[in-house]
């Protein structure tokens, strides 16, 4: 009867009725719990039906629950804007609002391609650049900038063409200069997601090669879009990850942890210089992009609730505990020396991976199940990408909780 995502129905398990869920606990037809060890998805910061997120989901929907934004605005959506504004970092002065991280991206990357067919002096720029292992969401823009493999192999054919350089490190550093130099005046924007890229196997990267590349891209006047869809909202340690670098995007998309994990919605902030090429008395020269639900109030006044949560010094010293915990957890795993099951031991903020040393590399790895059933008799809810295994909890969880996480983790580091 239903479709799940990411699901091969014919050889999953049968998907779990989850009832309810508190905190960093999912509850199932039997009461079973299970520490949502993947934070469900990676959307849910600051645990499940937190009763501040619901008691202003409920005020909202008694009192506007949507309406037209063509023409009408409201409230919530202004006040978020401005929160929003006041704590993104670089210079972004407007907010353009979506349903979800896919399409923030998509509003981005159609931005940039626009700005450039409408500033007087665009040239030939409609090349877009992005990261080797990319996955910046599913719909067709999207895709065409993410890792061209299993996730999009079916449309290959369908996708435009991008160039991919590597992940800046010192070593390839001169490598890409060199390419942009030589592309740089046919090339419109550079994509990508600060130090962690998640969906293509929770790979970090080092802050300082970015930094670098990040500001002799600006120099050839490329506009940078930061994908925070995934590294916002104190994912990475700090609020956001572009905080890690001085050179700051052009365009920033959000989604994911945006409304606590609680509501749909996505966010594309960006600088002024964009915003002002689309101001004319021409209009053809308008955006033309919007979504039936842009700017839900309900969806709104939950980014809202979050963010006032954020601001409270429990929230941000939870996070500090993980982070430091994590680390310790990482550094015990690391002074292993032999019968360790695991390889590539890793750590940024709140997240932790690993690779399984079975078989090949990869997403369609057939470990992954086999994890996740594991962890599912422990109670824990984990969901490997393939032999990579992460964990990126709820900001709520107890000490408790992440020591039944790290017991089990560690058993399948050592033990496999």
């Amino acid at each position: 009867m239903i479709w799940h995502p990411y699901s091969q129905h014919k050889t999953m398990a049968p998907p779990i009725p989850i009832v309810s869920a508190t905190g960093a606990l999912l509850i199932d037809e039997n009461k079973q719990q299970y520490i949502d060890a993947i934070s469900s998805w990676w959307v849910n910061v600051h645990g499940h039906a937190h009763p501040y997120i619901a008691k202003k989901i409920y005020e909202q929907a008694a009192k506007l629950e949507h309406v037209i934004f063509t023409g009408f605005t409201h409230e919530p959506a202004v006040l978020l804007a401005e929160r929003l504004l006041k704590i993104l970092p670089g210079d972004l002065s407007r907010v353009f609002y979506s349903d979800n991280g896919s399409t923030a991206v998509e509003v981005a990357i159609k931005m940039a391609i626009q700005y450039w067919k409408q500033y007087p002096r665009a040239g030939k720029r409609r090349r877009i650049l992005a990261l080797r292992h990319a996955y910046h969401g599913d719909t067709f823009g999207a895709m065409s900038v993410s890792q061209q493999g299993i996730f999009t192999l079916p449309f290959k054919e369908y996708l435009f063409e991008v160039t991919f350089i590597g992940s800046p490190t010192k070593s390839n550093a001169e490598e890409i200069r060199a390419m942009v130099e030589q592309q740089g005046d046919e090339i419109a924007c550079f994509i990508y997601e600060p130090l962690l890229q998640a969906a293509g196997g929770m790979r970090i990267y080092e802050p300082g090669p970015l930094e670098e590349l990040l500001r002799f891209i600006k120099s050839k006047q490329i506009i940078c879009i930061a994908d925070e869809v995934m590294t916002g909202f104190y994912r990475t340690g700090k609020f956001f990850a572009s905080q890690y670098m001085e050179t700051k995007p052009d365009i920033i998309c959000l989604s994911k942890g945006l409304t606590g994990g609680s509501m749909a919605l996505g966010v594309t902030a960006t600088a002024g210089f964009l915003f002002d090429a689309f101001l004319s008395d021409d209009r053809a020269k308008t955006f033309f992009h919007g979504h039936s639900f842009t700017a839900n109030p309900i969806a709104c006044s939950a980014a809202l609730a979050s963010l006032d949560l954020f601001d409270d010094q429990k929230c941000v010293s939870a996070i500090q505990n993980i982070v430091a915990r994590n680390q310790s957890f990482i550094q015990s795993l690391q002074s292993v020396r032999m019968g360790i099951a695991a390889k590539n031991l890793r750590q940024l903020g709140t997240i932790i991976a690993f690779e399984m040393n079975a078989g090949t590399d990869g997403y369609l790895n057939n470990i992954s199940p086999e994890v996740t059933a594991r962890a599912l008799q422990r109670g824990i809810y984990l969901r490997p990408l393939g032999n990579t295994v992460y964990f990126m909890p709820p900001y709520c969880i107890t000490g408790e909780q992440l020591d039944s996480v790290y017991d089990f983790l560690n058993s399948l580091a050592i033990n496999g």
